[in-house]
């Protein structure tokens, strides 16, 4: 889970709702995930390239897609939850600069 804030609040120093909202909301959910309190998304994201986790969330799409397609461009997926249906895509743009030069990669579509 990255957290809201930079650096995941700092124990309340650059936000509180790490300390007040997120990780106490994970806690409960303990027995279930491996990780009880948020990370500072450039650990989480890093850590779920590396394989450390099945999956990483964060609250909003930029904190987490640009970062990504910095670390790895080729592989990642956007689930957007909440809604009463299931929704995925490619995590990156449509490439119209290399469309019909069949140099794109379709890991990421693949992946979706």
């Amino acid at each position: 889970m990255c957290g809201l804030n930079p650096h995941a609040g700092e124990g309340g120093l650059l936000g509180s709702e790490e300390r007040d909202f997120i990780n106490p909301t994970l806690a409960i959910f303990a027995q279930r995930i491996s990780r009880t309190s948020s990370a500072s998304q450039r650990h989480a994201l890093r850590a779920g390239v590396a394989g450390e986790f099945d999956v990483v969330v964060a609250f909003i799409t930029t904190k987490a897609s640009a970062p990504l397609k910095v670390i790895d461009s080729t592989r990642p997926v956007n689930v957007t939850l909440g809604l009463p249906h299931v929704r995925t895509s490619p995590d990156h743009g449509t490439a119209f600069g290399i469309a019909g030069q069949g140099v794109a990669r379709v890991t990421s579509f693949a992946n979706a």
